[in-house]
């Protein structure tokens, strides 16, 4: 009986898990999550301030570049 008990809770756990990761809320933010920590370099070794700044500084203004990129994009189609 208690083999059928700890394969009961092992299943429901399993259950909630696949719950929790297909909620398409949580699937929006940990992809915001995601995007904030790139932007600000959450990855980068802040014992280096050069390395964690110059991460910073690349990574926003590859997302601004991109920004414009897009923007110029969608005027060029629909000028075109």
């Amino acid at each position: 009986m208690a083999g059928r008990q700890d394969s009961d809770d092992e299943s429901r756990r399993i259950i909630e898990r696949v719950a929790r990761e297909t909620d398409p809320a949580s699937s929006v933010a940990r992809t915001a999550k995601g995007a904030r920590d790139d932007v600000t370099a959450a990855d980068a070794d802040r014992a280096d301030p050069i390395e964690y700044w110059g991460t910073r500084i690349g990574r926003a203004l590859g997302l601004i570049v991109g920004i414009g990129l897009l923007i110029w994009l969608v005027l060029f189609i629909i000028q075109g």
